[in-house]
């Protein structure tokens, strides 16, 4: 099983204001993107991943929609607006949540009211943590086993505390090389490289 997790500190968590931040400062389609490339295959799909969507700008608690591929039936298309609607929708499930509340949204997909910081925490428990770093160990050169989740963020650097938190969590540094790329071009490098092994 491949996890990844893309924290989206700019992504909004009321539907509305998601769909109108598109291609705006928020980039909203970096969504769209991750997801489009961590599931989809040429004509298929991949059924070894979960990709969890971390939504941070919100006036109380941080979204984390989970995409369980093997799950999900109705996948809805290949293409933007309707990865965007599946989002939307789990948004607009979420609605009066309380803290650490989980809801089914449908096949495959769930919603819950939980920080980037305590899922990483739960998933460090039986999955081996990767966080892109320039700065870390080329991909090449690093061995992989077990349920590998891969940490990722949008167009917002990961805060340095928050990699102090990952260090203590026993996240491993990776590097795609020297160039900074967009979070869906990791998850393709990312697939390509495990595939090849």
């Amino acid at each position: 099983m491949r996890t990844f997790v893309l924290r989206a500190r700019a992504a909004p968590t009321e539907s509305t204001k998601l769909l109108a931040s598109v291609g705006k400062d928020a980039h909203a389609e970096i969504l769209a993107h991750t997801l489009m490339n961590a599931i989809f295959v040429a004509q298929s799909h991949r059924p070894d991943v979960i990709v969890y969507l971390v939504l941070e700008s919100t006036a109380d608690f941080s979204r984390t929609i989970r995409f369980d591929a093997s799950a999900m039936q109705d996948i809805g298309g290949f293409n933007e607006q309707a990865l965007l609607a599946k989002v939307a929708r789990a948004l607009d499930a979420s609605r009066g949540m309380a803290k650490d509340e989980t809801r089914p949204v449908e096949s495959g997909v769930t919603v819950r009211t939980v920080s980037f910081e305590r899922l990483v925490q739960q998933l460090a428990e039986d999955h081996e943590l990767f966080v892109m770093d320039r700065k870390g160990t080329p991909i090449g050169g690093q061995a992989f086993e077990g349920n590998p989740c891969f940490l990722l963020t949008d167009h917002i650097p990961m805060p340095k505390n928050t990699f102090h938190t990952l260090d203590r969590l026993g996240a491993t540094r990776i590097t795609l090389g020297p160039t900074m790329l967009f979070a869906s071009q990791c998850v393709v490098l990312i697939h390509h490289y495990l595939d090849q092994r």
